[in-house]
């Protein structure tokens, strides 16, 4: 008995030692914060976040990975309940709603679907791409119905996916499956700082606009009498309706389907006449704006393209103020237009509504004057926006003796030769200097800087030896020989760098091999006739505590860096400031500068969320290859309305000269659009054969 108790204890001796050892070898560490950030979760293992169950999204949110606020199935307060887990703050999250995209359904297909037996879309898809001429339009399957775990999707008669906007929560599992990028999630904030892409159902007047407004849907509001919708589609990407529906150039209407029939549809007259509805009813109708982000920026430039930006990023839910140099914000359509096209109480009417939507506008006050890039820094602005406009919008505001330094030690090209001109030497270069472009007035500015006792200076030319004009090849050889100035070839600026008043430095980038060196310069001096639009924030943090502190009033020396906004779509492989698809002068139309605005706004959204500023491979620009049509059929040729003009008398007593459409001749001209998708459209005669209607 005694021995057999011996040789159990044994046993047991040896099986928990045995036990003890397999615990210090397999243990696996939980981190407690993802245990306390699991039990907060609701458990719903939906997918809505983008991780397979709430586990896996409790340990992407400990790693950074994830947002607080990231679980579709919870409310506001697991998202701070899970911030104090983690010592984090959390941002009011915008919603997110599912969107379809596609506008004739099966049965308005002139060539059928063929399935042969498949039932969901993506084995459809593989299927020759479900055997339909649309590559981009709904299989009309529903497979986006059967996997929203919200049951917030149906399909409606036209066999298109109708989202119940009650149910959806933004999850995004419908445009996970959709093969056909048909059905995606949809928000304010999405909305601008898209681009579009070559995937999606564009029409060509939306294509052809710059500012890529969906003209169909604002048409087809019209038609159906609801010109506070039409507003509302206009100012999703277009804040000046009433102005730009008097002076656009209109270059949708030369994209417009209706051309290959008769005339193009009177686009643009439809936004004026919607934009006039508005204002004759006096009730400002405004685009929905995303929650408040607390975050300050700051507009400098009360241009087109400063108060769009102002607009969008208001709706972005940034705290916005814009500081103009004159008077009165509008910039060029204040002064270059005819009264007679565009008068004053329009273009007030259209900024009063930009104010409205949040945003704060000083008059009458100079950057580098009455302020500085630092004290708006150093106040709490979390990022700074230059749209000041070119030397012809510096001439309205100002005399033009006057010479500018709106950032810190950096001055035009044409201020420099001009001081030397008049011997007057108002601008005293420091011993580093950077010249950035200008060609041979540029390798004259290096000779002025040098003979004024600059000692470091650097000249950057985009072009390579080779490219430049030969007249300025003497200039250089004595400039390299005699003066010890350095030559950059094939270079560009792509940053600058800087600390309270002062300019530090500068980075620039090789054009061809893409790679960056700095340059030390206390002063940079530009040849294009503006200052570059940039983005200035302070440098990132580098601890969780400043990391804190971001709208509250900064302590000791401020150090800034300037970026530039993402250029446009089709020119977005340029590298560094004044390329192609950066502005030279002001735009050619107030149109392109809107266009502008947004993505300026989407870039300093981007860059204060650290969202990096490279744009899609399949972004849509005009050599996109498309599918489109070349001739439309059984379409009926109908009367574009012609814009009433004004009298003599009229003229003289109104000032105005287009009088604009009736409600009448608004409805005619609307009821005019084919409401085209990318290869669809509506026809206005039923082919012999069916009663299909549309193409």
């Amino acid at each position: 008995m005694i021995e057999a108790i011996c040789i159990m204890g044994g046993l047991g001796i040896v099986v928990g030692a045995g036990l003890a050892m397999a615990s210090k070898i397999f243990y696996v560490y939980v981190d407690p914060k993802i245990v306390a950030v699991d039990d907060v979760l609701p458990g719903a293992n939906c997918g809505g976040c983008g991780f397979p169950g709430c586990t896996a999204n409790a340990e992407a949110i400990v790693a950074g990975t994830s947002a607080p606020n990231s679980c579709v199935a919870a409310g506001s307060e697991v998202a701070e309940a899970i911030a104090a887990i983690i010592g984090a703050s959390v941002e009011a999250k915008e919603p997110d709603i599912a969107a379809p995209g596609c506008y004739f359904g099966v049965q308005d297909a002139d060539t059928k679907y063929i399935y042969d037996g498949l039932s969901d879309c993506r084995a459809a898809s593989l299927l020759s791409g479900g055997m339909k001429i649309c590559t981009v339009g709904c299989l009309g399957l529903g497979s986006c119905v059967r996997a929203c775990p919200f049951d917030a999707i149906t399909m409606g008669p036209d066999n298109l996916p109708v989202v119940d906007a009650e149910k959806c929560t933004g999850c995004g599992t419908c445009e996970r499956v959709c093969p056909k990028h048909i059905i995606t999630l949809s928000s304010i904030t999405r909305r601008i700082l898209r681009e579009y892409t070559d995937e999606e159902c564009t029409t060509p007047c939306q294509r052809g606009c710059p500012a890529g407004i969906d003209i169909r849907e604002y048409i087809r509001q019209i038609q159906l009498g609801d010109y506070h919708r039409a507003v509302q589609v206009i100012k999703e990407r277009n804040p000046f309706p009433a102005v730009i529906g008097r002076i656009c150039p209109r270059p949708c209407e030369d994209q417009c389907r209706r051309n290959m029939v008769d005339e193009p549809v009177a686009i643009n007259f439809l936004k004026r006449f919607v934009a006039d509805y508005e204002k004759e009813s006096g009730e400002r109708i405004l685009p929905y704006k995303a929650p408040e982000t607390h975050r300050k920026m700051a507009v400098v430039g009360g241009g087109v393209e400063g108060l769009s930006a102002a607009f969008f990023s208001a709706r972005l839910g940034h705290d916005v103020s814009l500081f103009e140099a004159s008077d009165k914000m509008g910039g060029l359509l204040r002064t270059a237009i005819a009264p007679e096209r565009l008068s004053e109480e329009v273009l007030q009417w259209d900024i009063d509504g930009i104010l409205e939507m949040g945003v704060t506008a000083r008059t009458g006050i100079t950057l580098g004057r009455d302020f500085s890039l630092d004290m708006l820094l150093r106040d709490g602005f979390e990022s700074v926006l230059l749209t000041t406009g070119g030397w012809d919008s510096r001439l309205t505001r100002i005399s033009g003796a006057d010479i500018e330094e709106q950032i810190p030690g950096t001055f035009l090209l044409i201020d420099l030769i001009k001081s030397d001109s008049e011997r007057s030497n108002r601008i005293s270069p420091r011993s580093d200097v950077v010249i950035v472009g200008g060609g041979k007035v540029g390798l004259r500015a290096a000779k002025i800087c040098w003979d004024l006792g600059s000692e470091n200076i650097t000249v950057l030319f985009r072009e390579s030896r080779e490219q430049l004009p030969k007249d300025a090849l003497t200039d250089l050889e004595e400039l390299e020989n005699e003066k010890e100035i350095h030559i950059v070839y094939n270079a560009s600026l792509s940053k600058i760098f800087g600390e309270d008043r002062q300019l530090k430095s500068v980075e620039y980038i090789d054009v061809n091999t893409r790679e960056t060196a700095t340059a030390t310069a206390q002063n940079l001096f530009v040849a294009a006739g503006r200052f570059p639009e940039m983005i200035f924030t302070r440098p990132p943090v580098e601890t969780d505590a400043e990391a804190d502190e971001t709208a509250e009033t900064v302590q000791g020396p401020v150090s800034w860096v300037g970026t530039a906004p993402y250029k446009r779509p089709d020119l977005r492989d340029e590298t560094g400031i004044f390329a192609r698809g950066d502005v030279l002068t002001d735009y050619s139309a107030a149109i392109r500068a809107i266009a502008a605005g947004r993505r300026s706004a989407a870039s300093v959204h981007r860059v204060m969320y650290g969202i990096p500023l490279d744009l899609e491979e399949n972004v849509l620009t005009p050599a996109s290859c498309i599918q489109d049509v070349d001739h439309v059929e059984n379409v009926k040729p109908v009367p574009r309305q012609i814009m009433p003009l004004a009298t003599p008398r009229e003229l003289a007593e109104t000032g105005v000269l287009e009088k604009g459409f009736t409600e009448q001749m608004a409805i005619e001209e609307a009821d005019r659009c084919l409401q085209c998708g990318l290869i669809c459209y509506e026809r206005s005669a039923a082919p012999l054969d069916n009663d299909n209607d549309a193409a």
